[in-house]
């Protein structure tokens, strides 16, 4: 009996790899039409990898990664000893939340409406237009910007002017800025996003529909028991994504927007700028690392626990 589970045990190994190759050997071309995705992502997400060791060594140039001195959690020690550590994980949990949900609720609404819109070139016209502003440069949309909100000439103070209200110094005043980033992006993204929605409101099937305008529902009624519930797996699935990167800010909105204007600070530095400016003034490498790893394990961590919460509600909605 020994010998025997000794020969099925090591049997295993061999069928499994026979197996791959003869899989291999089947789907060559699909393979093939994927190793250049496969290469990329090896190139640009897994070998930068290795650079996590700079957040644990006092790094030089001279001396190199493998030759800089070993310095173990010193430089977390450093950032975490600081009031930026603390500002800036604030202000990118704060700001991405804000974004996650209008940006969520916002896609959805905008995808309800033009599924109801029934000329198609309408509906072309629609999402071309919403879509448009999302391939604009962020260092673009900061003139746009720039030329509302300018203190002296910029058209919201003039309308304010207008009106016999003082103008108001935007640039100046941090506690509004969250406010106005928020728009901005749900300005930039929301087209983008409701294309995702409308896709799998247009994958409904129809006779639901039918079926509930005969029995009298209202539209409201429609999306609130149809519509919704169905497109609940993909409003989970997409959200989950989106806290994966919940730490990971969009560097041109904080830092082109803002005109990296050191007054606004408070409620706009993010862990992408502040990482930014370590390496553009300090020079600080191992900090900038450090900073750097902690957005990402962090943001690994929300995913996990994200994860976990929505299998703890319904596991055949959870992505893992």
């Amino acid at each position: 009996m020994e010998s025997q589970l000794y020969l099925k045990q090591n049997r295993e190994p061999f069928r499994s790899r026979n197996k791959f190759l003869k899989d291999l050997n089947t789907h060559k071309w699909l393979w093939l039409m994927a190793l250049p995705g496969i290469a990329i992502v090896f190139v640009f997400n897994y070998l930068p990898m290795f650079g996590v060791i700079l957040a644990f060594k006092d790094y030089k140039i001279a001396d190199g990664i493998l030759g800089s001195k070993w310095v173990g959690f010193d430089n977390f020690k450093y950032l975490f000893s600081t009031r930026d550590a603390w500002n800036i994980t604030y202000n990118t949990l704060f700001l991405n939340s804000l974004f996650i949900l209008t940006g969520t609720v916002g896609g959805i609404l905008i995808a309800l409406l033009v599924n109801e819109v029934n000329n198609k070139w309408l509906v072309k016209f629609y999402q071309s237009a919403m879509f448009l502003p999302y391939f604009i440069s962020w260092v673009i949309v900061s003139y746009f910007v720039y030329s509302l909100l300018s203190y002296d000439m910029g058209m919201i103070n003039s309308i304010l002017s207008s009106f016999g209200m003082e103008p108001v110094q935007w640039y100046n005043e941090p506690q509004l800025w969250p406010a106005i980033l928020t728009i901005v992006n749900l300005w930039k993204g929301v087209g983008y996003g409701s294309v995702i929605y409308l896709a799998g409101i247009m994958g409904i099937d129809g006779e639901l529909y039918e079926a509930a305008t005969i029995d009298g529902a209202s539209k409201f009624q429609q999306v609130t028991r149809i519509t919704l519930p169905l497109l609940s797996p993909l409003i989970i699935t997409l959200t989950l994504m989106s806290i994966g990167r919940i730490f990971f800010a969009d560097f041109g909105l904080f830092y082109n927007v803002t005109l990296d204007n050191g007054g606004l600070y408070s409620t706009t530095n993010v862990i992408d700028t502040y990482v930014f400016r370590a390496l553009k003034f300090s020079g600080d490498v191992g900090m900038a690392s450090a900073a750097g790893f902690y957005q990402a394990f962090v943001g690994f961590l929300l995913v996990l626990a994200s994860n976990l919460f929505v299998r703890k509600i319904n596991p055949e909605r959870a992505l893992f």
